[in-house]
């Protein structure tokens, strides 16, 4: 994931979020915050990014199955997230 400060090869960070939906390329600016309590534990969280366009469909995904946690702006994520 690109989080707020992830670090880039140059060794600076990367401030650049794209969405996560399939085959786009948008900015993004919402953060979906998830856990499959199957695969994870209770305390992780997973990111999905999404652009304005995306962020309703991506959410649905995930809370259709019971996993949504939050949707937060990406600002708000911080470095656990992920």
């Amino acid at each position: 994931m690109s989080g707020p400060l992830s670090p880039t090869p140059t060794g600076g960070t990367h401030t650049d979020h794209v969405c996560s939906a399939k085959g786009c390329r948008a900015q993004a600016v919402h953060a979906v915050i998830w856990n499959n309590p199957k695969l994870h534990t209770r305390d992780r969280r997973k990111v999905w990014l999404a652009c304005d366009g995306h962020e309703k469909s991506l959410a649905d995904f995930v809370a259709l199955r019971g996993f949504l946690i939050e949707v937060v702006p990406v600002e708000q994520l911080v470095d656990t997230d992920g």
